[in-house]
């Protein structure tokens, strides 16, 4: 599903100026990278607010069209105010479609109620991971990795190794040397 939001150059900057725009229902933001120069943006907090639910939307490049022109940009960051449910402030930086970005996404852990540390050893899977940092291609970048725990057995343990990627993504800690656990099985072992 690919995300678009509408936003506008803002003049004004200060805290008063942001102060303003939060209460007309807008929220102040940013869009920098890619060699261009940063610009000062407004979008509409009730759209931003919703979207920010979604999960895929944290970990896709989306459409982001500034005063007509359309630019593909990821979210790098957001501020919540601290009791209500409003965004205060979202950063963007925009992609180059010839460079590989480096984005968070989350595990969806799938077959762990058919597993048979669950099914026949009376145990349980446990998710150590929930997230991982990819580098690709935008155009390659998943909205999630999918973990199959269908073969867990009581005693294993499932690493970043193991898991299947899409065609074109790599795991930056692999890159670095580092093997992390992603799930554990535990249970009674059959004798």
């Amino acid at each position: 599903m690919a995300y678009e939001l509408i936003a506008a150059k803002r003049e004004e900057m200060g805290t008063g100026a942001s102060r303003r725009l939060r209460h007309a229902g807008k929220v102040p933001a940013v869009v920098y990278g890619d060699n261009k120069d940063a610009v000062s943006l407004t979008l509409d907090h009730n759209t931003l607010f919703y979207a920010l639910k979604e999960e895929a939307f944290h970990a896709s490049v989306l459409d982001l069209v500034i005063d007509g022109a359309k630019e593909a940009v990821l979210l790098r960051d957001f501020q919540m105010h601290p009791y209500k449910a409003q965004v205060m402030h979202i950063d963007f930086q925009r992609v180059n479609p010839n460079e590989k970005v480096h984005v968070k996404v989350p595990l969806h852990f799938v077959g762990a109620d058919v597993c048979p540390a669950v099914k026949q050893q009376s145990g349980s899977v446990t998710h150590v991971t929930t997230e991982v940092e990819v580098r690709s291609l935008p155009a390659a970048l998943p909205s999630f990795v999918e973990v199959d725990l269908s073969a867990m057995s009581a005693g294993t343990i499932l690493h970043l190794s193991d898991l299947k990627l899409p065609e074109g993504v790599e795991l930056v800690a692999l890159a670095r040397g580092e093997n992390a656990t992603v799930a554990t099985a535990t249970g009674i072992a059959a004798e």
